[in-house]
């Protein structure tokens, strides 16, 4: 964030499992002048943050309550389940919720699937995070279905996931506040939409050169009518 006094600058919050390390590259190249300043930020309170304007825009999952906020939808990302690496859907490429009617889940208060509960049996248990379930999964208590980014965020060695059909997606977004469109906003928003550094969304048009004058033509010099030698009278005859 920048104050009145304060050099330009532009602040980015972003959800575990969220990577911007592409449009910061971009905007370094672009901007080198200005810097973006990442900031950690947690699901529940991204868009208090927006809100605040501790940051000036935040990379998040829908759904959120989008009241005073803009939201660009930028990706989808691949739902899955994380199993230990010896359980028997490590032998699939993908998974559907049939084959795990008979698993009990995990449910984690940071789940970030728009859905009430996973399918089949709930664990008695419900984690405060998705690094806490994640370590319940180690231990055999159950099974997480998550985005893909947060499977890889939280790795580990004895676990594995595979993709999970017919289930609710991740969706992540851009928010920023409604009045809040300023010119590296903008800048912003064309990097992750992929404008190229010659657009102009955002800037100030230049002005247009003005166009010349035409050059007028020369003025036609008057011609003069040719003049002819006057007429001689015949030569009188001398008697």
């Amino acid at each position: 964030m920048t104050g009145p006094d304060a050099p330009p600058s532009f602040t980015l919050g972003y959800v575990p499992g969220v990577t911007p390390g592409k449009w910061v590259r971009t905007w370094q190249e672009r901007l080198p002048k200005v810097p973006l300043i990442l900031e950690p930020v947690e699901p529940p309170t991204a868009t208090e943050k927006i809100h605040s304007r501790e940051v000036d825009a935040a990379l998040l999952r829908l759904p959120i309550d989008r009241t005073g906020l803009h939201a660009i939808p930028l990706y989808i990302e691949t739902t899955v389940v994380v199993v230990p690496k010896d359980h028997v859907v490590a032998a699939a490429d993908e998974v559907t919720l049939q084959d795990l009617v008979d698993e009990v889940f995990l449910h984690p208060h940071d789940d970030t699937l728009d859905w009430p509960h996973p399918p089949g049996k709930l664990a008695e248990h419900r984690p405060d995070t998705t690094a806490d379930a994640i370590e319940l999964v180690a231990v055999g208590v159950g099974l997480l279905v998550v985005p893909q980014s947060l499977a890889r965020l939280h790795h580990r060695r004895d676990l594995t996931y595979r993709p999970l059909t017919d289930v609710p997606e991740s969706q992540v977004a851009l928010s920023w506040l409604e009045d809040e469109t300023t010119d590296l906003m903008e800048q912003f928003i064309g990097i992750v939409r992929g404008r190229t550094v010659n657009s102009t969304r955002g800037k100030a048009p230049e002005p247009k050169p003005k166009a010349k004058a035409k050059a007028q033509p020369k003025a036609q010099a008057k011609t003069k009518k040719p003049q002819h030698p006057p007429k001689r009278g015949k030569p009188r005859r001398r008697g």
